[in-house]
């Protein structure tokens, strides 16, 4: 079988669904902003203080939107924060609001990292004409780090090569403070933690909501009923839940594999991905460690004239995961993942500009290490982190958590020779090419569908 460039494995979305969602989110768009009055009042009996609330302006990210109040008590601005839907899943939104709240002061709480404060918030049944689940907490001055650190005139956020060292070891060192006390944070399951408050203890006791699942819940079509239920007690239970994630992925998602030979290679990689769960899984039964799958300059607000960091948002998608999630080097140093360059069969690309950023971040690390004394039971984070991009641990944590993606990480960065074929047991490999009929037969079934709906469009 001859084998795909990685190039032709890159992954679309079902753009049925993200059609659908995109719809549903417009709908949606409209009708907030004929509400931004009442939602001014709704704000300004949520937060301290009795004065009236002014609409300042919106905020629109990836899963949120948000309006911007002021207000004539002159206390500080407040934002009244949503999920967008359609592009957070709709069935997830309050859940999502939720975990996201607790998350959020339990940081306030356990950790010095800049947390925006939450006044109030509550689930959709509680919001203005059920618009969704809601957080209302002050408005944070800042910029993007992420536009601070870009290449200028770049459609994709690189970092700008050009970035002085000392401004860098400025953001690293802060960042670096932030990873190790959250690499403190334990629990003895996998999942979404809340607060029992009769006892003011903390606990595990959701499932562990993802920013893949919810990337999958939105553009993939994927079946709501195939994800996980409930917390996990072991990290390969969790990593098989994972691969069996991306293998429904593989199976559900009708426009996954553009010819049969794509169809065979996503097969293999999903396959081979599975089998080597027992190679790469660490600290099995824990402690697992808090972990945010969207924590990136992206969502850090930043003072452009002093680059302290004033706020970390956006941390809806943070549970207690497999230690070795923590363990991993920062994906996001040239501020874009990997896959960007995969994508383009560019790894030595990647890796030159990323290896000296790596070396760079765990030099200051080391000394922020060295600094605040924490303790640390075994190596040192930097130690671990070192050793995860060295046995290539790296690449397989960051395939876990990327069903768009697992495929063209596995063929450039996992495999190890031949086809890959020979290594499936028999059961598997009889599989093959009733799955690659099947994906087949659902393109066609797609483009058709495609054809009937966007006709009119094009």
């Amino acid at each position: 079988m001859p084998q795909q460039t990685t190039s032709s494995l890159k992954t679309y979305f079902d753009e049925i669904e993200e059609t659908n969602g995109d719809d549903e989110y417009k709908a949606w768009i409209k009708k907030i902003f004929d509400l931004k009055v009442e939602l001014a009042e709704f704000v300004s009996t949520r937060r301290p203080g009795e004065g009236d609330g002014k609409y300042v302006g919106f905020l629109k990210g990836s899963f949120n939107f948000s309006f911007r109040f002021s207000f004539d008590d002159g206390g500080p601005d407040a934002i009244i924060r949503f999920p967008k839907p359609g592009h957070t899943a709709t069935a997830y939104r309050d859940e999502k609001v939720a975990n996201e709240v607790q998350v959020m002061e339990y940081l306030r709480q356990n950790t010095k990292i800049p947390i925006p404060r939450v006044h109030s918030w509550g689930l959709i049944a509680e919001s203005p004409h059920q618009l969704g689940p809601f957080i209302i907490m002050d408005y944070v001055e800042g910029v993007l780090l992420s536009t601070i650190l870009k290449q200028p005139d770049q459609e994709d956020v690189i970092l700008n090569p050009d970035v002085d060292n000392n401004i860098m070891d400025k953001i690293y060192r802060q960042i670096a403070h932030y990873i190790l006390q959250l690499s403190q944070l334990a629990f003895p399951r996998i999942g979404a933690i809340s607060k029992d408050r009769a006892s003011d203890t903390w606990h595990v006791t959701g499932r562990p909501l993802t920013y893949n699942m919810n990337e999958l819940a939105t553009v993939a079509g994927y079946p709501n009923s195939q994800f996980p239920i409930a917390p996990f007690d072991r990290a390969s239970d969790y990593l098989r839940s994972v691969a069996n994630e991306h293998l429904t992925h593989l199976w559900t998602q009708r426009n996954l594999a553009d010819n049969p030979e794509i169809a065979k290679e996503r097969f293999i990689a999903r396959h081979r991905f599975a089998q080597l769960i027992q190679q790469h899984c660490i600290e099995d039964s824990g402690p697992f460690i808090l972990f945010c799958d969207d924590m990136r300059p992206s969502n850090m607000l930043v003072d452009p004239k002093t680059l302290n960091i004033t706020a970390i948002l956006d941390l809806e998608f943070t549970n207690a995961m497999p230690a070795e999630f923590t363990y991993d080097p920062p994906w996001w140093l040239l501020l874009s993942g990997p896959e960007i360059w995969l994508e383009r069969c560019h790894m030595d690309e990647f890796l030159a500009l990323y290896e000296p950023r790596l070396n760079q971040f765990l030099r200051v690390l080391e000394e922020v290490e060295q600094e605040t004394a924490v303790e640390c039971k075994g190596l040192p984070l930097s130690t671990r982190m070192r050793d995860s991009w060295k046995t290539g641990r790296f690449w397989f944590d960051y395939a876990a958590r990327k069903s768009f993606d697992v495929d063209i990480i596995y063929w450039t960065a996992l495999h190890d020779g031949g086809t890959g074929i020979e290594l499936l047991d028999d059961k598997t490999r009889a599989e093959m090419d009733m799955f690659t009929q099947t994906k087949m037969e659902q393109l066609k079934a797609y483009k058709e569908e495609c054809t009937a709906r966007f006709s009119s469009e094009r």
